[in-house]
């Protein structure tokens, strides 16, 4: 299958016709303009996991609850999503963002940072941990994307996954969600990472995945809009609650 109809195919079948594919991230070119772009939106199904919006500080996007009173199990809701330093810009579905940022700030690898790190502790779904990274610092571009999630003998075991994929044309992406499909217990993300379509500017790509993701599950997106080649990100952010 061509790339093209293939990135169409995985829009349709794994996120327009999926009624939760849970949270999900997409590194990937613009189409017209020299630029990058990362897209990165969380879904809920639990009352819990619906009380979350986006915030942007500067180039950092974080979660926040919409009603602080009613929050439980904070540390797998309220995180950074995406943080970034000259060049390097991460973006992960938890805490590992974090783990990231401090790891290679300080001379640490991708794959090393996440080493320490399990796949999520809510159990029954043990929900994979998904992370990215787009490196612009080095002559060569390069992204690299990873899953840790329940190995399927022994959930409490991880298994780890990195994809180090060659960069996608303009108007393309690579992405991971954590989920395949909806259940009970939610099937972790399977296969190869998802080669999906980037058309258009920040806000016609956010309204391009707004408008597929399953409406009732839906909490919130941002994109990161990264010109080349002077690199300044800039977020533009959507919630359904809260804003």
């Amino acid at each position: 299958m061509h790339g093209k109809e293939l990135a169409q195919k995985n829009f349709d079948c794994h996120l327009q016709q999926n009624s939760y594919p849970g949270r999900g991230l997409t590194i990937g070119r613009a189409s017209s303009g020299n630029a990058w772009m990362i897209i990165y939106w969380i879904m809920g199904r639990s009352a819990n996991s619906r009380n979350r919006r986006f915030v942007a500080d500067g180039t950092t996007l974080r979660t926040a609850p919409v009603d602080v009173s009613t929050v439980k199990e904070p540390g797998l809701i309220i995180y950074e999503s995406m943080l970034e330093f000259p060049g390097i810009y991460l973006v992960s579905n938890g805490d590992q963002t974090r783990t990231l940022y401090e790891t290679l700030k300080f001379g640490g690898s991708f794959d090393g940072a996440l080493a320490g790190r399990e796949r999520e502790p809510d159990a029954p779904n043990f929900t994979p941990r998904i992370s990215g990274m787009l490196n612009l610092q080095q002559t060569q571009t390069s992204i690299m994307l990873s899953i840790l999630k329940a190995n399927p003998f022994d959930s409490n075991l991880t298994d780890r996954f990195t994809y180090r994929p060659a960069l996608p044309p303009p108007g393309f992406g690579v992405g991971l969600t954590t989920y395949q499909e909806n259940g009970d217990p939610l099937p972790s993300f399977k296969g190869d990472p998802l080669i999906l379509p980037c058309p258009g500017n920040t806000k016609e790509v956010l309204d391009y995945y707004w408008h597929a993701l399953d409406n009732e599950n839906l909490i919130s997106m941002a994109v990161k809009w990264i010109p080349m080649p002077d690199l300044t990100s800039k977020l533009v952010i959507r919630n359904r609650y809260g804003d």
